[in-house]
This record gives C-alpha cells, sequence and structure tokens, in this order.
C-alpha cells in the first residue's frame, strides 16, 4: 500500500517542480519498490532451495525443529478425526480389496464364511425392543438326568438344556444367541468349557465331559442375545471404519497427519497406496496436501468412531443386563461325580481317555493347572532353570499382538538369564529381543503388519508375518510363535481369511525349506466386555476369527495353544490380557511342545 502511495505521489506531481525533500520521497520510494522485489525473489529462491536440499535442515537447531513439529502435530491431531471418511455400506468395497483370489480361494473362503454362519433373528434388530430381546433374567437351564438316572461317573457326558425368554418373560421362538458354558469346581481348582449347540428355537444345549470326581457345578453365561449380535454382524459388515488409524508425514519442519486404513473411499481426495509389493495386502492413506506420499514416518491408531447405535440398539448393549450375565438353574445347578465304572480306563488322578467323547473340549483344568486332552503331556515348568534347559541353544521368534508380546514379556520376567536387548523401541511396541548368551537362547518380538492399533509404530517397522517368516532359515531349533486375531475384529472375515492365507503360505514354504521347525498358534481369548468394547472386541468377533484359525490350520503341521478354552475354563475373570496363572499354564503349554516328555524305554 505504501509504494502504490508513492507512484500515486509521482502522477499527482505532473510535470510541475517539486521540492528537493518531496523528490527525495519519490526516489526512495522507487527504490523501495525495487529492493522488495529483490527480497521477494531471495525469499523465494531459498524456499525452493531449503526443499530442494533437505540435508542442510537437519543442520538446523534441533530444539527449534522439535518445538515447531511438535506444535504442528497436536494442532493437526486435535482436528483429525473431523475430516473422517464416509463409508460406502457396502461389504465387497473393504473385503474384497488387494489381490484377486483365484477360483480355489474363492471356494475356500465360501466354506469358511458358512461355517461360522450364525442364526439371524426373525425380526431385524432395528425393529426389535429390548422387551423383546433375550433376556437372562428370565431364562433358566437344567440339568438332564444321564441314561435316565440322577447318577453321573467319570468319563460320562452332562447335558444341560438351557430356555431363552425375553424381558417380557415370554420365551424365544429363535436361536443366534451367544452363550457360554463352564463346568467348575472352585474347591479343586477344575473347570472345563461346555459345547454350546443352538437348536434355532430358543432351546440350547450345552455338553460337558466329566474329567474329575466330587462336586461340580454348571455356569452358563448369556455374552450377547441374538438381537445384539445381528447389530455386531451389521457393524462389521458396514462399518470397517470404525475404528480409524493415522500417519504422520515429515520433510524437514513441515508435518502433516492424514487417516488411513485398510479401505478408503477413493472418490473424496487423493490416496497414498502402501499395498504390499509381496502380499498384495492393501492400506492407504489420505495424500497431505503438501507432502509426497514418500514422506510416511509412522503409522499409530487414530481412535474410534462413537454414536454407531441407534437409541434401541443401545439398549441391547447393558453391562449388568444383557452383555456377560449368569442365566439360573431351574433347579439343582451341581451335580456329584462318581469315579469311573469299570468299563472306563482310569488315567492321570481320576480322568479317562479323551476317545471317550465327542465333545470338543481340548484341555481342562485341575488344581489351577491345564491339562490338556490331545494326548499332548503338559509338563510344569515352575522353575526358571527348566526354562533355560529347555530352551538352550533355541531361536524363538514370536510374530503378532500384544496377547503374544505378553509371553515374551513373562519369559524375561521369569528368566533371570534372558536379558533383554535395548533395541530403543517405543515401549509396548517393539521390536523386542532378549539374549541368554551363556545358554545360546534367542528370544524376538515383532508386530504384525497393519491393521494394527498400537500407540506408534515406525513406517519401516511395519512387517507383514508372511514376509518376515519367508526370511527366516528355520531349522530343529527354531521355534516361531503365532498370535494375530484381535485387531482384525472390525473388519468382514474375508480381511482376516486373506491375510492368514498369505501367512499359512509362507508357513508351508518354510515347512518344506526346513521341516525341523516347530510352528505354534496361539488361539484368541475372552476379554471383558461392556457396551464399548462390545461394538470394537467383542467375543462373537474373536469367537468368528478363531474359527476361521483352526479351520485353516487344520491338517498342517502346526501346534495350538488353545487360549480360547484356557480363558473360558478358567474362574478368573475375562482379560485382553490374560492374568498371570493363565499366561503360565500357556506358556507351560508352548515349552511341552518345545521340549515333549522323553517317552521311557522298556527294558527286556
Amino acid at each position: 500500500m505504501r509504494i502504490k502511495c508513492c507512484f500515486h505521489h509521482v502522477v499527482m506531481a505532473g510535470g510541475k517542480m517539486v521540492p528537493d525533500h518531496e523528490r527525495q520521497k519519490v526516489i526512495m520510494c522507487r527504490n523501495l519498490s525495487k529492493y522488495a522485489l529483490i527480497f521477494l525473489f531471495l525469499a523465494l529462491s531459498g524456499l525452493i532451495f531449503l526443499l530442494r536440499n533437505i540435508q542442510s535442515v537437519e543442520n538446523w537447531n534441533c530444539h527449534t525443529i522439535s518445538a515447531l513439529y511438535q506444535l504442528q502435530s497436536r494442532i493437526q491431531s486435535s482436528v483429525i478425526p473431523v475430516g473422517l471418511p464416509t463409508y460406502y455400506h457396502n461389504r465387497t468395497f473393504c473385503s474384497h480389496l488387494g489381490q484377486k483370489p483365484s477360483p480355489e480361494d474363492e471356494l475356500e473362503e465360501r466354506y469358511l464364511l458358512d461355517s461360522i454362519a450364525w442364526p439371524e433373528p426373525t425380526l431385524q434388530s432395528t425393529s426389535v425392543s429390548m422387551r423383546q430381546s433375550s433376556d437372562p433374567v428370565h431364562s433358566l437351564f437344567a440339568i438332564l438326568p444321564s441314561k435316565g438316572r440322577r447318577e453321573w461317573h467319570v468319563g460320562d457326558q452332562l447335558e444341560v438344556l438351557v430356555q431363552m425368554h425375553d424381558f417380557q418373560g415370554r420365551p424365544k421362538r429363535y436361536g443366534g444367541d451367544f452363550l457360554l458354558a463352564r463346568l467348575h469346581s472352585p474347591d479343586r481348582g477344575a473347570g472345563v468349557a461346555g459345547t454350546v449347540q443352538d437348536h434355532k428355537n430358543g432351546f440350547y444345549s450345552a455338553l460337558f465331559p466329566l474329567l474329575w470326581t466330587g462336586s461340580a457345578q454348571v455356569e452358563i453365561t448369556l455374552v450377547h442375545s441374538s438381537e445384539a449380535v445381528a447389530v455386531l454382524r451389521r457393524l462389521r459388515e458396514e462399518r470397517p471404519d470404525r475404528v480409524f488409524f493415522k500417519s504422520l508425514f515429515r520433510l524437514g519442519f513441515l508435518s502433516e497427519t492424514t487417516v488411513c486404513n485398510m479401505c478408503l473411499p477413493p472418490d473424496q481426495q487423493p490416496l497414498c497406496n502402501y499395498t504390499d509389493l509381496y502380499t498384495g495386502e492393501p492400506w492407504y492413506c489420505y495424500k497431505p496436501k503438501m507432502l509426497s506420499c514418500e514422506t510416511r514416518i509412522n503409522h499409530a491408531k487414530g481412535g474410534y468412531l462413537k454414536h454407531l447405535l441407534t437409541n434401541k440398539e443401545a439398549l441391547l448393549f447393558q453391562s449388568g443386563v444383557n452383555i456377560k450375565v449368569h442365566i439360573h438353574a431351574s433347579g439343582p445347578d451341581r451335580i456329584n461325580v462318581l469315579p469311573p465304572t469299570k468299563d472306563k480306563t482310569e488315567v492321570d488322578g481320576g480322568t479317562i481317555k479323551p476317545e471317550s467323547f465327542k465333545i470338543e473340549a481340548s484341555g481342562y483344568y485341575y488344581r489351577d493347572s491345564w491339562r490338556p486332552l490331545d494326548g499332548v503331556k503338559m509338563r510344569q515348568f515352575n522353575e526358571s532353570s527348566a526354562v533355560t534347559q529347555c530352551l538352550r541353544n533355541k531361536v524363538i521368534y514370536m510374530y503378532g499382538d500384544s496377547t503374544v508380546r505378553q509371553w515374551f514379556e513373562y519369559l524375561i520376567t521369569f528368566v533371570p538369564e534372558l536379558k533383554e536387548f535395548n533395541l530403543h523401541s517405543p515401549k509396548n511396541v517393539g521390536p523386542f529381543m532378549a539374549v541368554d548368551s551363556t545358554h545360546n537362547i534367542l528370544v524376538k518380538y515383532r508386530c504384525h503388519g497393519p491393521p494394527i492399533r498400537f500407540t506408534t509404530v515406525t513406517s519401516s517397522e511395519l512387517r507383514y508375518i508372511s514376509n518376515e517368516l519367508d526370511g527366516l532359515a528355520g531349522g530343529p531349533n527354531t521355534v516361531v510363535v503365532l498370535s494375530i486375531w484381535a485387531h482384525f475384529s472390525t473388519f468382514p472375515v474375508e480381511v482376516y481369511i486373506r491375510r492368514l492365507r498369505h501367512i499359512r503360505r509362507a508357513v508351508l514354504r518354510l515347512l518344506d525349506r526346513a521341516p525341523g521347525t516347530l510352528v505354534v498358534l496361539r488361539s484368541a481369548n475372552l476379554q471383558a466386555l461392556d457396551q464399548e468394547v462390545s461394538l470394537y472386541n467383542s467375543d462373537w468377533y474373536s469367537l468368528q476369527l478363531d474359527a476361521v484359525l483352526r479351520a485353516m490350520f487344520k491338517g498342517l503341521n502346526v501346534l495350538l495353544v488353545d487360549a480360547w478354552q484356557m480363558t473360558v475354563a478358567h474362574h478368573l475373570p475375562h482379560a485382553l490380557h490374560p492374568p498371570p496363572i493363565i499366561v503360565k499354564n500357556m506358556i507351560n503349554m508352548l515349552l511341552s511342545y518345545v521340549c515333549p516328555e522323553k517317552k521311557k524305554t522298556q527294558h527286556t
């Protein structure tokens, strides 16, 4: 504005003579305008030079850059949820991204989806009031007689009949409720999970193997009503964005944060494509406005979307009302189990051979110790020296989520000789490594690739399990532990199937080139639920993923630590990260696979 005024003053002077002091003002204004253009040119040149020669930025004062970066990050992270995408309510949009499956893969996918199909209520959940939904208080269960008589022996099967009623006390006429069943004897530290069968008419059967003598109590729990399950199914298929992610992009002191996910609508703004080159696993971020896609430096959980339920639906998810509430018995809730009859073979403290049962029980607790029913002898590793002896000359790779990281933490706490090597990794994120140089033991943990809901993971540390397995030499002294389930609960099941398919192929390649490699899977487990957790991490989601995991690895030379039944059967409250006594049993199961009990040789 001042420069314009100076030129205007010269024009107004016309051809008339002006005083010297006025002439000097005109000359000064002309000089200033010329210098201003020079200064502007220099500033633009400097900015271009700075952006093209970013290495020079590293020599700037670190504290100044850090302060600018932190301020900018705080501003951006505070507004990031505002720009969340509007998702298509179409299951195929998210589930069928990535590489096109082969006809064989499509056939397997259909089989797996059919195998976990869940009965649906006759009415849509949006039209069902809470009064019409399943009520654990009005519902009842009854213990059925065994072979016409109320007498049970070790080796028998216990059957319990459950009838569901709604909040008006009326019997339910359709199935789909998610029930848990447990038979336990607190005084003996004993417990076993029951198998629940849905008759799809409001009645359910819970079947238990009888494995120890004495008093045993039946416990039936409604986790979710069939109406609530219908809501969870809709959210899984239509709202894969209900947990969203973010990434920081940085170039020198410039930084931007954008929303990321496995499936982002492509027609809202430009995307950065981070699809894995080897597996074809898709991952996208919205492209920053100023920076390029190559400047991405990390990955982090962004947050959880709220207000996903209608007022009617919210009533289906109430702690203490219809989420994990016990159902009462119409008569006695316990039985007395007698010793086995003569026609049954007794083994190991009153239990019998597992082939006598037709129930899906992988094991049970007795004296708070897990006893598998698959023929594997469970060893007790109560001393750290026993663990050290078992793992001598071994390399243990742990890949997955925080539930297997918990195993890493248990080992380095329980075994003093295992010293954690400082990799300067973020807490609870990793990667982590522990070494016992005396006994030649190496234990490593690394989280699986996105989606991973950890705080902040450096982009360079985002690794897909299948790619990591392809980099292992393997061999008889190599143990691989895999746990991947908790972070897939918000996505359609097809996404999980695709990820497991890549891992399965990598496992087969590893076993082909190194047949002596031991591969152990850790299954999903139960956790504490309220309304909020249910919408993102419900046990129903975990149950479905767990069924897929077991089916996809069935028949392969891999072993399973059944965390699902180990948390169902135990008396302690459910937790995403199970309590130490359960973790100890899981580790004992793992070590029993690594170091099986040697069979005694018979001398003639």
